[in-house]
């Protein structure tokens, strides 16, 4: 959710120049706003600027990382080989949880997720193979997304292995999106 709470920055925070990807470090004190607080990474404004910091980080924000929390100690403890199958349904729910650090509509509402396909791998586990797209071919944001695709897709019960492919065949429009989407950008 969208806060707009001016909040100060209690350490030195890496993070990431929005739409550009570029890293950058957020001194202590500096005084930032919180726009978007969703997908467990939260995007700020600080000096004009627009720059994701991730849940991790949340700390420094003045916020825990439940969510974070959460994931981490999931992988922690994943087994190397699927112990059954996996629900296509959780991934799904898993890339719901996704965003782009500009819009606070998750990717598959925003129609960026093209297809999913669970397969059985060699060494007896489960690898989910994502077509995907992002809104712009030549987003600095891209590598982010795609990591948090990873990230949060390789925690669901059962999945071994992560798998994410970027086309932009057809390319991404507004069309794509479904109507709720539409309706939270206004665009209805």
């Amino acid at each position: 959710m969208a806060s707009g709470r001016l909040v100060p920055i209690s350490r030195d925070v890496d993070a990431v120049l929005i739409p550009l990807g570029t890293p950058v470090v957020i001194p202590a004190g500096a005084q930032v706003v919180i726009t978007q607080e969703l997908g467990g990474t939260y995007t700020v404004i600080v000096n004009g600027n627009l720059v994701r910091i991730e849940g991790k980080d949340a700390d420094a924000l003045g916020l825990h990382d439940d969510a974070g929390d959460e994931m981490r100690q999931h992988q922690h403890s994943a087994p190397l080989t699927a112990e059954g199958p996996v629900a296509e349904e959780a991934v799904w729910a898993a890339l719901r949880t996704c965003f782009d650090p500009e819009i606070p509509v998750n990717i598959v509402d925003l129609g960026l997720v093209y297809d999913v396909h669970i397969v059985d791998t060699d060494e007896g586990g489960n690898a989910v193979e994502i077509i995907m797209t992002l809104t712009a071919p030549g987003c600095g944001m891209g590598p982010f997304i795609v990591d948090d695709v990873r990230t949060k897709v390789q925690s669901v019960e059962n999945v071994t292995e992560v798998n994410v492919a970027l086309e932009f065949d057809p390319p991404w429009d507004r069309s794509m999106m479904t109507d709720e989407a539409k309706l939270q950008l206004g665009m209805f």
